[in-house]
């Protein structure tokens, strides 16, 4: 039995899926002075990949007392990949509503007009700080700094080594972004990461901060330092990638304590919301456990969405290691601190996220039995029926063939919609009713388009990662470049004035020093980095191709030649554009850097 209404026409209404409960209420129990908030997300790290939930392997001493003294969220669900939840994160709306239900390919920019979580904490006095992976969008008006961040230490892209990355970043004495350019660190990349967040919080101590400490590890490639790796490396039972996985995890915990230990020694503990959570479902450690739960990293099954979340807050009574089972997910945060710490927001869209605060101190609040939705998209454009889930608190319906009364199967085993098919016929109605509501939003027809030509950011450097492509290879990647990767696509891009532009397409990005037609050996390093940039393809491109407004040229490209220029005027405006590399055999290749700037 597969249950859908594909000719539905029900309408619902913002109201409808709000489920009404007031974003400024009361304030906390506390209300002397706004407590300072910190959020610890790592990536693809899932359920099963700590020591307090029952893994016999990883070692996370310091996560696992926090584990102890915190409400815990046993229910709580985000989206099946890492860019998408952080966008769910930051606005309190699900990720397909706000660009972000891709990692790559110009859908994990975040729409310009959405209001984001670091600005309404601004627009309320805090000053916030963000450090490792925004995954948001790497050029105007997408980056952090652009979206209410004061201090910003990142990453480019989704990962190290990713094409918006500095180039030849391998996690050890890499370069980041610092509030918007590059800055040459020493150390581990979640040793730094950490470094500049303790960094920041003894700067603004005396003020309320908002704190974003969102590290890549462990998220692949699985390099991390020699001393991690041996501990455990004695362990037979685990493939080398989750004994690298699970060292990247130890170094992290480490690095919570050195945290923990800051705001101690600041007297900041008692005062501090600190949040410890995850992006997906786990990338590695299902090999080995996975807190019983079905799937992994980018599955619509419970362990692709299900992680853990843990608050801790002395001051507003949330200690003493309490379990709460109730049906929440991450678009509830960004509603729940501004209910919590009474702070000046009205939304000008519709909320799919409520305030969580009744479930911290109103022992009889009637909570709904809400209906939420995950769903996996990773395409151009959204697909209904698509890899999805529907869930309340008892029951999962996936991909509309499949039900499962998850509170006695949380594995997921027993598919039941034979015997109930009248629950799978509601949940598949709610289904219905929230993908209309998307397209009440004119969702599929809107584009996140990349601004060239401000004053905010000069040059424009752009990769190929944020070209929309529906054959993208490896163009997202700096291995992309290196390899010569084939796709063809466009940029959406806004020219903010009307101006004569200098547009260069490159191979490798300017930092490299290379050439179109370089070619270099692999990268040999040490055994704890797993991946090392590979050997450069050798490659005969001849032409450069430029379409964009009213410019529409080729160019030669000669030996030893980094990029190629082209100058034109173009009215200010927003254009689809198109460059690219083409070869000898006049094959087509994406432009995987491109510069553009206002003369």
């Amino acid at each position: 039995m597969k249950i859908r209404f594909k000719n539905s026409c029900v309408i619902i209404s913002s109201i409808f899926f709000l489920l009404g409960v007031p974003l400024t209420v009361n304030a906390t129990p506390l209300e002397e002075e706004r407590p300072n908030v910190v959020i610890v997300i790592t990536d693809d790290q899932g359920m099963g990949d700590l020591g307090c939930m029952g893994n016999p392997y990883v070692k996370t001493p310091n996560i696992d007392k926090l584990y102890k003294e915190a409400v815990r969220f046993t229910n709580y669900h985000v989206s099946t990949t890492c860019a998408p939840t952080r966008g769910s994160l930051m606005t309190g709306r699900h990720t397909n509503r706000v660009n972000v239900y891709h990692t790559i390919a110009g859908h994990s920019l975040l729409f310009e007009d959405e209001v984001l979580l670091p600005q309404i904490f601004a627009q309320n006095g805090y000053t916030n700080g963000m450090f490792g992976k925004w995954h948001l969008g790497d050029n105007y008006p997408y980056r952090p700094e652009d979206r209410g961040f004061h201090e910003v230490v990142r990453h480019g892209g989704g990962g190290i080594t990713q094409g918006p990355d500095y180039w030849g970043n391998d996690y050890f004495d890499d370069t980041y972004w610092h509030n918007g350019e590059p800055e040459k660190y020493e150390g581990y990349c979640t040793d730094v990461f950490f470094k500049e967040a303790i960094n920041f919080i003894e700067a603004n101590k005396d003020n309320p901060f908002f704190c974003y400490i969102s590290t890549n590890a462990p998220h692949g490639p699985l390099n991390l330092p020699k001393e991690y790796l041996d501990i455990y490396k004695n362990y037979d039972k685990l493939p080398e990638d989750v004994q690298r996985f699970y060292g990247m995890i130890t170094n992290i915990d480490d690095n919570f304590k050195a945290l923990e230990n800051k705001l101690d020694e600041l007297n900041l503990t008692d005062n501090t919301i600190l949040i410890f959570t995850t992006d997906n479902g786990t990338a590695s450690g299902n090999l080995v456990f996975n807190a019983g739960l079905r799937g992994r990293k980018g599955s619509e099954y419970d362990g692709g969405h299900r992680v853990p979340f843990f608050i801790r807050w002395p001051n507003g009574e949330l200690v003493g290691g309490k379990d709460i089972d109730k049906l929440v997910a991450h678009y509830d945060l960004l509603p729940t601190f501004v209910d919590m710490l009474n702070l000046d927001f009205t939304p000008v869209k519709s909320l799919d996220g409520i305030s969580l605060k009744p479930l911290f101190y109103d022992k009889n609040s009637k909570w709904p039995n809400r209906i939420l939705y995950m769903d996996t998209q990773r395409l151009q454009n959204l697909v209904k029926y698509r890899n999805y889930s529907v869930m309340d608190q008892e029951w999962r319906l996936v991909n509309g063939d499949e039900l499962f009364y998850i509170s006695k199967d949380l594995g997921q085993h027993n598919n039941v919609i034979e015997e109930y098919p009248e629950v799978a016929a509601r949940l598949a109605e709610g289904y219905e009713r929230w993908w209309q509501s998307f397209l009440e939003e004119g969702i599929d027809e809107k584009y996140a388009y990349i601004k060239v030509g401000s004053r905010y950011e000069s040059p424009s450097r752009i990769s190929a990662h944020d070209m929309l492509t529906g054959k993208h290879g490896l163009i997202w990647h700096q291995y992309g470049a290196t390899t010569a990767s084939q796709a063809t696509g466009r940029w959406k891009i806004e020219f903010v004035e009307s101006a004569n532009y200098k547009i260069s397409l490159c191979r490798f990005p300017r930092e490299s020093g290379l050439n179109i037609n370089e070619t270099f050996p692999a990268a040999k390093k040490p055994i704890e980095l797993q991946r090392s940039m590979p050997a450069s393809e050798k490659n005969d491109f001849v032409k450069a191709y430029l379409y964009v407004a009213n410019i529409e040229k080729f160019a030669n490209i000669t030996q030893g030649q980094k990029d190629v220029t082209f100058i034109g005027y173009v009215p200010a405006g927003k254009y689809d554009l198109e460059a690219q590399l083409i070869d000898s055999e006049n094959r087509v290749y994406p432009a995987y850097y491109l510069y553009i700037e206002r003369m």
